[in-house]
């Protein structure tokens, strides 16, 4: 009769009646108990390992980041094709013609592609000034709700509750004296 128990984080064998304590990186028991108590620690790890998993994958913050990474790869594409499809060619029309994705220069074997690189470039200034002004936006929304959160300053005081605070610190006075 094998049975595993475990006590305050410490692993004890027990195999016909006598119990093993765990002492250092390995168990005091038999070979087959050993490596019987090696899976099962594996599989509680495992276990612990998805539980600490999915608490941080609910967490309000990752699910915002991944919503974040799909639309931002779906802006990406809506830029790219902005650029190769219609500010590429009116720049190539300006520039007499010319295709900048077909722009190439030959040493040797070897082609460099300096017109896709030009493309990519304009792509990802696009993408720059976008993320700042969406940037600048959100944060001018924040401030906009930061002062509607704020609570308005209480009214100033009627000139006669001035009065009537002035008696009042007036006679606590005469009261200490």
């Amino acid at each position: 009769m094998r049975r595993l128990v475990s006590i305050s984080g410490k692993v004890r064998i027990g195999y016909n009646g006598k119990a093993y304590k765990s002492s250092g990186n390995f168990l005091k028991a038999s070979p087959g108990a050993v490596r019987q108590t090696r899976i099962l620690l594996s599989m509680v790890e495992l276990v612990d390992m998805w539980k600490e998993f999915k608490a941080f994958a609910m967490k309000g913050n990752v699910m915002d980041l991944a919503i974040g990474v799909i639309i931002g790869g779906a802006f990406g594409k809506i830029v790219t094709s902005l650029v190769n499809d219609l500010l590429m060619p009116i720049f190539g029309i300006l520039t007499g013609g010319r295709d900048f994705s077909a722009l190439v220069y030959k040493v040797g074997d070897a082609e460099i592609k300096y017109g896709a690189f030009v493309q990519s470039v304009v792509d990802f200034l696009i993408i720059a000034v976008s993320i700042f002004l969406f940037i600048k936006f959100l944060g001018k929304f924040k401030r906009k709700q930061k002062d509607a959160d704020k609570p308005a300053a209480p009214p100033e005081p009627s000139a006669e509750v001035k009065l009537l605070t002035e008696i009042r610190d007036l006679l606590n006075e005469q009261k200490q004296r």
